[in-house]
């Protein structure tokens, strides 16, 4: 039944990419914390309870939506605030603030490649093998997206505020005058095509990285 296939579909995608944008956005507020900006943590963002960092449209509809119409799956989450004036370097430990989400990312990948691998190897063949494998696939692939994704060069998107870190702070100010249009260069990319064609060469050499690390 079509239905019956929509909620396995669902039910397949649900936790791994609620995780994935949640975890992301916790790992900002964590790192800003250690650097000494506890606007975060008082405001309970750094948090795995997912519904302090959900947003409607970013989290539920549009995920839900491109899952559903294209099989290439995007998304967010409220932006972790952070205050630069906490930071003894405000560019560089932005840049630091900005790497953790991608890194945390990439260690839910390789989270969800280790359950793929512990279900083959202790459930054996069935239904709820089958099951947490499919789970542990789209875990992989919607972690490795965000990641690569978030590490485009372009403000706001955690890759431009990492470029900023590195470059002299003037050049830092000034570069950093594009995060207005950010969002709006990213959807031109993803409308002429241009990111899928960005995206998944890396996405896929990721994936093939970490299935050769975890043998799948």
């Amino acid at each position: 039944m079509p239905s019956d296939n929509l909620l396995y579909t669902i039910a397949v995608w649900a936790l791994p990419v609620l995780l994935a944008i949640t975890l992301h956005e916790a790992a900002h507020g964590w790192v800003a914390y250690k650097l000494g900006d506890a606007t975060a943590s008082r405001l309970g963002r750094i948090s795995i309870n997912p519904f302090r960092h959900i947003d409607p449209m970013g989290t539920v509809v549009i995920p839900l939506a491109m899952m559903l119409t294209t099989g290439f799956v995007i998304g967010w989450a409220k932006p972790v605030p952070v205050d630069m004036r906490q930071f003894k370097q405000p560019i560089v430990d932005m840049a630091l603030v900005a790497v953790a989400g991608p890194m945390s990312n990439f260690l839910m990948a390789c989270g969800w490649a280790l359950v793929i691998v512990l279900a083959m190897n202790l459930l054996g063949r069935g239904d709820a093998t089958a099951f947490l494998v499919k789970m542990g696939q789209a875990g992989i692939t919607i972690n490795v997206i965000l990641m690569v994704l978030n590490l485009l060069p372009i403000p706001p998107l955690d890759g431009g505020r990492v470029v900023a870190g590195v470059m002299p702070p003037a050049m830092a100010l000034q570069f950093m005058r594009i995060e207005p249009f950010g969002m709006w260069i990213v959807i031109g990319l993803l409308v002429s095509g241009i990111l899928g064609k960005i995206l998944w060469p890396v996405v896929q050499h990721f994936e093939t990285i970490i299935g050769a690390i975890f043998g799948l």
